[in-house]
């Protein structure tokens, strides 16, 4: 398994990474259990969970992620194999902290939580969930509306998150931190403030990328290589879109698709080109899921790809793509199929 730089920091993560969100729902704690230890002898050495987690979220199972993974860590002592990520929940979730926005209380609240659910005294990389302002991610992007910000309103607020930040670093309880559904500007606002006040400064980005949303490739990308800012990946599968278990509307039981009433990945205007991916796949003897990902992981700011499975045999399918080598006419035949339907994605 390759091990990339986290960043601009010491640690050396894993390129692929061990996503936990459904552990709580789709997953119960020993199948939890299991994951964690199957991960971990593939040669993983990088978990990614969240306070709002399991997904789809509810306040019955909000925290029963790092529940599940500090019982891990309790009954095997092995806390020092792994390069632990968590996030502190944005505004708007109305059963976490009355839905208040990051700030140095809420932030503090979190945190206590966090490592007293996962059983540790520190949390390797603290990342911010989503932004106080909101994000064109989750499905945003046709409505997204940055025009109505208030930048002076904004900034106090990126000092004071930073600062707590800082504190908490300084504390002993995280190492350092990240960012997630984050744009160009806001992560060039914290890359700013950090060196002009000497707080932390960011390490990664968690955003979503897959075949369907690639719009790290723009100015995203252009921060990563200057700023080395890496971009752990989430969604890879688009929620599982990709491997096409969602097309003409299908929900198959037990699905999260069918969990969360919600297909947002997988509809009319995306059906076609998951069709075209997956013909693709079998054009070229691959598994749908591997080209995928394996896609994902040739990108050159890519630090780590975020993987979820709710079966061992998924996740050994999803960890095995880190042994796949997309050819030259797979990857043109990708690109083609993208260029073909961005407009409608």
């Amino acid at each position: 398994m390759k091990l990339n730089p986290l960043g601009g920091t010491n640690i050396k993560v894993s390129e692929i990474c061990l996503g936990t969100m459904t552990w709580g729902r789709q997953n119960s704690e020993t199948d939890a259990h299991a994951q964690i230890d199957f991960a971990l002898d593939a040669g993983v050495n990088f978990m990614d969970t969240a306070e709002l987690y399991a997904v789809p979220t509810s306040k019955e199972s909000c925290g029963l992620t790092e529940e599940y993974i500090g019982s891990w860590f309790k009954k095997t002592s092995k806390r020092d194999q792994w390069v632990l990520a968590s996030k502190v929940a944005g505004p708007g979730v109305s059963w976490i902290r009355e839905g208040a926005p990051m700030d140095a209380k809420t932030i503090r609240l979190a945190l206590e939580g966090s490592l007293k659910r996962l059983q540790t005294e520190y949390i390797d990389l603290y990342q911010l969930h989503w932004p106080n302002r909101g994000s064109y991610h989750f499905n945003n992007s046709w409505n997204y509306e940055p025009y109505k910000q208030d930048k002076t309103a904004l900034i106090p607020n990126f000092v004071e998150v930073l600062e707590t930040l800082n504190e908490l670093v300084k504390e002993g309880k995280i190492l350092h931190v990240g960012l997630s559904n984050e744009t160009a500007w806001g992560t060039m606002q914290y890359l700013s403030l950090a060196e002009k006040h000497n707080f932390p400064r960011v390490a990664s980005i968690q955003n979503e990328y897959n075949f369907l949303r690639r719009y790290y490739d723009m100015d995203l990308a252009e921060l990563a290589h200057h700023e080395d800012v890496g971009l752990l990946a989430y969604s890879p599968l688009a929620a599982g879109a990709i491997t096409g278990k969602y097309l003409d509307g299908a929900r198959p039981k037990g699905s999260r698709g069918a969990m969360a009433g919600s297909l947002y990945r997988a509809n009319e205007l995306t059906d076609p080109a998951i069709r075209k991916y997956i013909e693709l796949a079998r054009k070229h003897g691959l598994d749908i899921s591997q080209m995928a990902i394996a896609f994902c992981l040739s990108k050159p700011f890519m630090t780590s790809v975020i993987i979820g499975a709710t079966s061992l045999e998924q996740l050994k399918t999803n960890i095995g793509s880190a042994d796949i080598s997309l050819s030259e006419e797979v990857q043109d035949g990708i690109q083609k199929i993208f260029m073909q339907h961005a407009r409608t994605l």
